[in-house]
């Protein structure tokens, strides 16, 4: 993410089930589009799950869509919360 053109494509979803496998989470995150790459946040110590991810998609407009129909979406009886991972700078 060395350039802010990438970074626009760069999405945080929070809020993910614990129980939740990486596939079930892309499949998700692929509802709106192609998912260029995903990583799922873990406790450096114990291996689990910190419940949040960035996903990167090919380009603005579908990290856009992404934030637009993923927000508050169900998934595992959790609702997703999702929007740009630079969101400081929005």
């Amino acid at each position: 993410m060395a350039d802010s053109a990438n970074q626009r494509c760069v999405v945080f979803v929070g809020n993910l089930p614990f129980h939740a496998s990486e596939e079930e989470v892309t499949k998700k995150c692929e509802e709106v589009g192609p998912v260029v790459s995903f990583r799922l946040m873990r406790d450096k110590e114990t291996g689990k799950r910190k419940g949040y991810g960035f996903f990167e998609y090919r380009d603005e407009e579908t990290a856009t869509s992404a934030i637009q129909n993923l927000n508050g979406e169900d998934l595992g009886g959790r609702k997703l919360r999702v929007n740009f991972a630079d969101n400081d700078k929005n």
